[in-house]
């Protein structure tokens, strides 16, 4: 099944003019809301409470309160989701929590375990071995390396910086916009400022601190896009590593055999590692349900092979390795070596290769399973993998090319191969697919280009498969294997990308600490200085390298972040212009409930991106077709900061101007790993059930209110009291009449007697024949989408990303949420052209 379908071409027409027709092609509207930057007033003032009993023996107290001007209603409760603050995960038994930490031997550490392969035969083509100090001060950096950054850092520190259970760059981005408005993306409304839980907590030297930074970040807009900037480095440098780990993973894989077959030299290497990745590649679209159970079997099997010829090798050669115990070899191997020895460190960083994986896969388990499975089988491992390559350099340092596979004892060779291929093609799967939901939760945030998604299993929420990404990353693996031919050569370019993954990450950590956590000074600076150090030191090193393919994920990380950042540029420019261009009340008001047109049996469905007012493109509708649906509902598909929104909050509803209108605002709410496959009739369905909900709901409440409230309340003459008449909600006037529905919370009319409830309205059964009426005459889905061009006194900087680079991802991409599998008699499109 596909997330994206086939979309269709706007007509545009220059002036904000347009053109309708019907089309052929399947659905297309707008992938998540783009919001206004300005600043939001407090929600509720002046708030008193009112009780009254009830004949039924119950009671309700309800809250009342001055709702200041606003342009709409649905702020509150857009970003109202439950669970929004709820970290981590629920505690789970012992036993399932074992069988989780097995099944990340499988998913996640499969980069990192495979980097026995080829760390010291990269780290001794830079110094050769003259002496032991070489072997053991070698080995004692790669130790200590391991035991501060995947298990000091990631281990203990990282993993708690999650977001809800989700890690990764997006995920700590996430996090740290629900806490604090920097968010640049079209995702976020100005209700989020008060999402913030600082201001429940009580005052305290981190508070106030916390306080600062929230106030800095939201009121300097350069500190803004620096953020944006940093995280969008960070996803394009993790989309580069879905380009290097297959190739480096599968090439260091196939030149075990270059040392044991006669005559199998460098081609035939090369010949091999792309046969491979073509295979790999080619059966990423049936996705790894089927043969994914047979991931962490594999790995495990692959671990002790590690820890078992370690062993062998410690016993059989030289047990005084242990020596590298002691940091001062790191030190003699420096003083030592030098130059040569600092060239050596971008060798050494590939032992750590795959360490971010295990924040960026937290979705998929618990923080505790993936401590578990590093502190006590991959930790121990890779220690007992590399202790036993340098015991047995020790006696034969002439091995360093291939010490992997000289070090594996004559008898096992195949065996030890061919576990050493499957594990190097599962962590070149886990990879590329890591690669994928990057790509999906980028552009969730709106910070990608829309592209076709397959999910590739029904129950796995996780399992995607992208054909256009899929297809590129396959391109270039085989072009850098034929291009570079050599393990050592793909190691220069990719040490680069994991350690700038890991410093963008030790920075959004620490904002985290200052912003969420509110931990003690002295702990939030040691963070960065200690971790931040030692990943800077690597940087110097690798960058070093950058002539001798370095360059290369420096250009990927380029093409990558050119792309997001100039498509949520020119997202954010498009809805200003929408917002900016919004139809007044007024006009509403004036044509009356006709609309100044025929109001024809039917529900009309304005797919916009507006969470806020009504779009321009309805005043195109109205002007261009003879009539218009009874019933119009205008639908927003948002992303909420959050990584699932529960089905039975998807939809929120609001009226728009008064009852005989009969037009109804709609926001389907979605987090950033959520699956968006609802068949067209379902989603329908969805709909009209939520609103014939709302519609009895908002009676209800109507009623229920005129029964509590005292009289003098009613007719307060106070323009921003509480008032009720036929609209519950007057946009001319900016005014809530009525108090959000509570029906979420504890204590709200759900939990009430029935006997507690008066009649309803008698309007509502006509509203609901109406709707009924409406909906037997069928849905029509009335999309806009047009161009966006720079007006003419921008700067030409500005002109040349919007009108020719922005433009042409908007011509190349798919169409936003064309996931609902529309018949093509049921659409009618406008098309515009947005001055930006």
């Amino acid at each position: 099944m596909e997330e994206e379908e086939d979309g269709i071409e706007e007509v545009a027409s220059s002036g904000g003019t347009s053109g309708v027709r019907l089309t052929r092609s399947e659905s297309r509207w707008v992938d998540g809301s783009e919001v206004d930057s300005a600043e939001s007033p407090p929600w509720f003032t002046d708030v008193e409470e009112t009780t009254r009993t009830f004949s039924g023996g119950g009671s309700i107290r309800r809250r009342l309160g001055k709702k200041p001007k606003r342009v709409d209603s649905l702020d509150v409760e857009a970003m109202a989701v439950p669970g929004a603050h709820n970290h981590g995960h629920k505690d789970l038994p012992i036993w399932a929590t074992l069988a989780m930490a097995f099944q990340t031997l499988g998913v996640v550490y499969g980069d990192m375990g495979t980097s026995p392969l080829y760390v010291f035969s990269d780290v001794f083509s830079k110094v050769p071995i003259k002496s032991e100090v070489e072997i053991l001060g070698a080995l004692s950096l790669v130790m200590y390396t391991i035991a501060i950054i995947p298990f000091a850092k990631y281990v203990f520190i990282v993993l708690k910086a999650n977001d809800n259970g989700e890690g990764g760059t997006f995920a700590l981005y996430s996090l740290i916009c629900r806490y604090a408005k920097v968010s640049l993306l079209p995702n976020q409304q100005r209700a989020d400022e008060d999402i913030s839980s600082f201001r429940l907590k009580l005052p305290t030297r981190e508070l106030e601190r916390a306080l600062y930074v929230k106030d800095c970040l939201e009121k300097n807009k350069v500190f803004k896009n620096l953020l944006l900037l940093l995280v969008l480095t960070g996803t394009s440098m993790v989309i580069g590593d879905g380009i290097l780990t297959p190739s480096m993973s599968v090439m260091s894989a196939v030149s075990g055999l270059q040392g044991e077959l006669p005559g199998f030299n460098t081609d035939a290497v090369v010949i091999v590692s792309i046969v491979m990745l073509l295979l790999l590649f080619s059966i990423q679209r049936f996705g790894t349900g089927k043969v994914g159970f047979l991931f962490a079997p594999v790995l495990a099997l692959w671990f002790f092979n590690l820890a078992s010829v370690g062993i062998y090798n410690i016993v059989k050669y030289d047990v005084s390795v242990l020596r590298a115990f002691n940091p001062a070899y790191i030190y003699f191997f420096f003083s030592r070596n030098g130059v040569k020895a600092w060239s050596a460190l971008g060798g050494c960083v590939l032992c750590i290769t795959g360490a971010e994986a295990m924040f960026a896969d937290l979705g998929h388990f618990s923080v505790k399973s993936i401590q578990i499975a590093f502190t006590f089988v991959v930790f121990p491992c890779l220690l007992l993998a590399y202790m036993g390559q340098a015991a047995y350099l020790m006696k034969n340092p002439l091995s360093a090319d291939r010490i992997f596979y000289d070090s594996v004892p004559s008898a096992l060779f195949w065996p030890v191969f061919v576990i050493a291929t499957l594990a190097a093609m599962i962590a070149s799967q886990a990879m590329i697919s890591a690669t994928f939901s990057c790509i999906k939760q980028s552009m969730a945030l709106g910070c990608f280009p829309r592209v076709k998604i397959i999910h590739t299993s029904k129950r796995a929420m996780g399992q995607i498969y992208i054909p256009v990404a899929n297809y590129f990353l396959m391109v270039m693996c085989i072009i850098i294997v034929a291009t570079f031919r050599s393990t050592n050569d793909i190691a220069n370019a990719y040490g680069i990308a994991e350690v700038g993954v890991m410093m963008v990450s030790t920075m959004l950590v620490t904002l985290v600490m200052l912003l969420i956590w509110q931990s003690n000074l002295i702990f939030i600076l040691l963070f960065p200085v200690v971790f931040g150090t030692v990943e800077f030191v690597y940087l110097t090193s690798v960058l070093t390298k950058i002539s001798e393919g370095g360059w290369l994920p420096l250009a990927f990380s380029s093409f990558f972040l050119s792309i997001m950042y100039i498509w949520n540029y020119g997202s954010v420019l498009k809805y200003q212009s929408e917002m900016r261009e919004r139809i007044s009340m007024d006009l509403l008001a004036d044509l009356g409930s006709t609309l100044g047109t025929v109001r024809v049996p039917g529900i009309g469905l304005v797919y916009n991106e507006l969470v806020q007012g009504i779009p321009s493109i309805f005043s195109q509708l109205l002007v261009t077709l003879p009539a218009i649906h009874s019933t119009i509902v205008f639908v927003c598909i948002k992303y909420v900061p959050v990584p699932v929104v529960p089905l039975e909050e998807r939809f929120l509803f609001r009226r728009v101007c008064h009852k005989d209108y009969h037009m109804f605002r709609c926001v389907a709410r979605y987090g950033y790993k959520d699956i968006r496959k609802e068949d067209h009739r379902v989603f329908e369905q969805l709909l009209v059930e939520s609103l014939e909900k709302f519609l009895r709901r908002e009676s209800q409440e109507i009623a229920l209110e005129a029964s509590t409230i005292e009289p003098d309340v009613v007719t307060e003459p106070d323009e921003t009291s509480v008032r009720f008449s036929d609209s519950q909600y007057d946009e001319t006037t900016n005014e809530l009449h009525v108090p959000l529905l509570s029906g979420r919370t504890a204590g709200g009319i759900e939990d009430l007697p029935a006997s507690s409830f008066p009649e309803e309205e008698p309007g509502l059964e006509y509203e609901l024949s109406a709707l009924q009426e409406a909906t037997a005459s069928g849905f029509t889905y009335l999309l806009a989408h047009g161009e966006v061009r720079a007006k003419k006194e921008s700067f030409f900087a500005k002109k040349l990303m919007v009108n020719y680079f922005y433009g042409f991802l908007r011509r190349n991409c798919r169409a936003g949420t064309a996931n609902l599998r529309v018949p093509h008699m049921n659409i009618i499109r406008v098309g515009m052209t947005y001055m930006v």
